[in-house]
């Protein structure tokens, strides 16, 4: 079992960021620590000790809730915990303090992800990110000071103002930094949000991209899923979301997966901070639990065993286009730039 805990509070909203969060509701932070504690107990009532494998703390943006807000939550969480389990949080490089760093180390986070996007000032400005390149580079070395070890960054690409240079000289940074992992993401316009009325905002390209996921494995990060390279580590928390397994997602907006239902806790901070056990209940058919597997299984390493399927003429017809391979029994996609029209014709 793994948990995902949704912070809400953020210092800006994004132009591009549909991601529940808000900049104005500081003030509910103390009380939605308290509810967030609530579901947690209930959540924990059927679980056994030593059962849940990795957090992953998103938003939001984590690194704006004081650590002593998330004490108590931490505190109820340790005897579910594995001795080896992988603690998460994204943060904001502006706002991820030495002080707030060397906090959540003390609560048990023994990994990061922040929300870098490019090292480049003008790219940033241009996303409406309130940081610099000096601060992100800055932010991961403390992280590093304060002890983690696992460090990862978020870089996007698919913007109107992206050339090879930019992307290039962006994956050169993170090299030198101490990260063992990088998320490259491609700029989605998505409703409701002030990018989506700027249609000229992203512009896609496949040679782009193609570009950059060659520099991230000329700078030694190999790719394990679409959006995720590693330098010897790969992320566990996200390989079980793509292994299809079982997760309790906690807050505002979480959602949480079991087996063939899936629970949506409000979305509004403060209806959540009321009534933090209401959850709207989605159960899965057959057929939607299997296509979730497959296009999950499609874009990542991870693959997916034979036996899933009950005709093999298509996967024969793949492998010998060397689109996907088998091996011991599993079934792995060759090329993730056609994951999902892989996942379709196997459909």
């Amino acid at each position: 079992m793994i948990l995902y805990l949704h912070i809400p509070f953020c210092d800006s909203k994004c132009p591009y960021c549909s991601f529940i969060s808000y900049t104005d509701k500081n003030s509910f932070k103390t009380g939605y620590s308290k509810a967030i504690l609530k579901q947690l107990e209930f959540e924990t009532e059927k679980l056994d000790t030593k059962s849940i494998k990795s957090i992953f703390i998103g938003g939001g943006t984590p690194s704006v809730f004081d650590p002593k807000l998330l004490k108590p939550f931490m505190q109820k969480l340790s005897p579910f915990l594995s001795a080896t389990a992988e603690i998460t949080t994204e943060a904001n490089p502006n706002s991820a303090s030495l002080e707030w760093l060397f906090g959540m180390r003390e609560l048990g986070f023994n990994r990061i992800s922040f929300g870098v996007q490019s090292f480049n000032d003008k790219k940033l400005r241009f996303l409406g990110r309130i940081h610099n390149a000096k601060e992100a580079q800055e932010a991961v070395i403390n992280a590093h000071v304060a002890g983690f070890k696992n460090i990862s960054a978020d870089i996007m690409y698919d913007t109107k103002i992206d050339t090879k240079k930019l992307l290039e000289n962006d994956i050169k940074t993170a090299a030198m930094l101490p990260i063992n992992h990088l998320s490259a993401y491609s700029l989605t316009l998505e409703k409701n949000t002030p990018f989506f009325q700027k249609k000229d905002a992203r512009k896609e390209s496949l040679t782009k991209a193609k570009f950059l996921v060659k520099a991230l494995k000329n700078a030694g990060f190999s790719q394990y899923e679409i959006s995720n390279f590693s330098r010897g580590y790969e992320c566990f928390h996200n390989k079980q979301y793509w292994a299809h397994e079982s997760y309790i997602g906690i807050g505002c907006g979480a959602v949480g997966f079991d087996r063939r239902k899936r629970f949506y806790s409000l979305k509004g901070v403060e209806e959540y901070i009321k009534s933090p056990l209401a959850q709207k209940i989605e159960y899965l058919s057959d057929e939607n639990l299997r296509l979730e597997k497959l296009f999950l299984a499609m874009r990542s390493n991870i693959g997916i065993n034979l036996e899933f399927f009950t005709e093999h003429e298509k996967i024969d017809i793949l492998a010998k286009a060397k689109k996907i391979s088998i091996k011991n029994g599993r079934v792995y996609n060759n090329n993730y730039f056609l994951a999902d029209e892989i996942a379709l014709f196997l459909s």
